[in-house]
């Protein structure tokens, strides 16, 4: 992306906001989106800027993302990392948080143990991205990318 921003004549300055996994978001993750929105809005507002890209990836953080800049009323772009490559394991096609979440169950009632989850999880994130399911990531990409 720099190299993009500088051969179309521009000057690239990166803007570094918060960002947090998805246990850190306890109670809800609305009240971390409307926050990083204010932070991405005070990050742009804050420096003499023409536009900006916005690198994001997680149906949290885009839509973030996009409200701090639509708040900024400044042109932007939004890159997405785009989908993580599906996982398998023990023969099993595996999608992101809803696989966590369902032998996350598993783990707690034994019916898996330590290694195998540390084995799933080893296969179910396989690559940077966002979710590879048909979700809400995928979704907010789309839109952001529209």
């Amino acid at each position: 992306v720099k190299i993009g921003v500088w051969q179309a004549g521009g000057f690239p300055m990166e803007f570094p906001v918060m960002s947090l996994g998805e246990y850190n978001m306890k109670p809800t993750t609305m009240l971390y989106r409307n926050l990083l929105s204010m932070d991405v809005e005070e990050s742009i507002t804050a420096n003499p800027l023409d536009g900006v890209v916005l690198l994001g990836g997680c149906d949290k953080t885009t839509p973030a993302l996009l409200m701090g800049a639509a708040s900024a009323d400044i042109p932007a772009i939004l890159v997405t990392g785009g989908p993580q490559l599906k996982g398998n394991w023990k023969g099993e096609e595996l999608g992101s948080c809803t696989d966590c979440r369902r032998y996350e169950v598993e783990l707690r009632a034994g019916t898996i143990d330590e290694d195998d989850w540390a084995e799933l999880q080893s296969c179910i994130v396989r690559s940077n991205g966002h979710c590879m399911t048909m979700g809400t990531a995928s979704t907010m990409g789309t839109m952001g990318e529209a």
